[in-house]
């Protein structure tokens, strides 16, 4: 569901973005004497987008209002669900832990995401690691960024995590899998000077 809002996010910033600049555009242009083209709203630099009997045409329709309000109120509630899809966390409060005994426990998910970014962070050659639990109650994922000393080797610092504090943490939630995406990343050093 995430990949898809991303993609539809994208979209259709694109179109709003690419509308809004082909039509300033053409105002801009023909705004500076370019001429107009003959399917254009308006004929030259002194001429209103909307004149008088345009604006006022629909007017005494009885189907005219009901459908602006329609077409406003989708608009509206579809700007909403954006808004509110762009801005929802994307931390997991909470992760379903299987007691063994047929019930389920709760788990706060910020427990789990300092536990395990503490043991990543005692890894050899780890100068600082964050973890941030996404997903489902019941099926959580982590993301994993670590920030490497210079010396560590990056394929080494990844089996580590993974057979040790990735491993933990999925044992101790009780989880068959924890799928996980890890970031490595290496401290910028300067050169040292040999004498």
């Amino acid at each position: 569901m995430r990949a898809v809002l991303r993609i539809v996010n994208r979209v259709l910033l694109g179109i709003v973005g690419l509308l809004l600049v082909v039509l300033g555009g053409s105002v801009l242009a023909i705004g500076l004497g370019a001429p107009a083209p003959s399917w254009w709203l308006h004929d030259g630099r002194h001429d209103v987008l909307l004149d008088e009997a345009e604006r006022t045409r629909w007017r005494d329709e009885g189907w005219w209002w009901p459908v602006v309000i329609a077409a406003l109120a989708v608009l509206v509630l579809l700007l909403l669900w954006w808004l509110v899809a762009v801005l929802r966390r994307r931390r997991l409060a909470e992760v379903f832990v299987d007691t063994g005994d047929g019930d389920e426990a709760v788990l706060r998910g910020q427990a789990l995401e300092t536990a395990l970014a503490q043991e990543a962070g005692r890894l050899d050659g780890v100068e600082q690691a964050r973890v941030r639990l996404t997903g489902r109650r019941g099926v959580p994922h982590t993301r994993v960024h670590l920030l490497l000393e210079p010396h560590v080797d990056p394929g080494t610092a990844l089996d580590t995590l993974t057979t040790g504090a990735l491993a933990h943490a999925r044992e101790s939630a009780g989880l068959a899998t924890l799928p996980s995406e890890v970031r490595l990343r290496a401290v910028k050093h300067h050169a040292e000077r040999v004498s």
